[in-house]
């Protein structure tokens, strides 16, 4: 196993299980594991196991709710707040 710096990380490489010439970098922070790689981590990499994005809340209608183009001679729906399918999860007023 081979252990050095990379700023204020700590990384251990050793061989990764299954292969004869891949090495497993585990990256740790004050004795704590933040996460392992297969590639050689940058500075950069770390920092980014260390705190990750914060990720936006999820689209559902995007994704389930698609409409085609309308027929000849249809009349569109009043908007009286809902639009859509009516899901009985949501919030009422929500907008995507």
């Amino acid at each position: 196993m081979k252990v050095f710096k990379l700023g204020k990380y700590e990384i251990r490489a050793q061989p990764a299980s299954g292969s004869a010439h891949m090495l497993r970098y585990t990256v740790m922070l004050g004795g704590r594991r933040l996460g392992a790689l297969l590639s050689m981590p940058t500075e950069s990499d770390c920092r980014f196991l260390e705190s990750p994005p914060k990720v936006p809340p999820l689209k559902i209608f995007q994704v389930t709710y698609r409409p085609g183009r309308p027929k000849k001679g249809t009349v569109r729906p009043q908007e009286d707040g809902e639009s859509g399918p009516r899901i009985p999860w949501t919030i009422k007023g929500q907008r995507y």
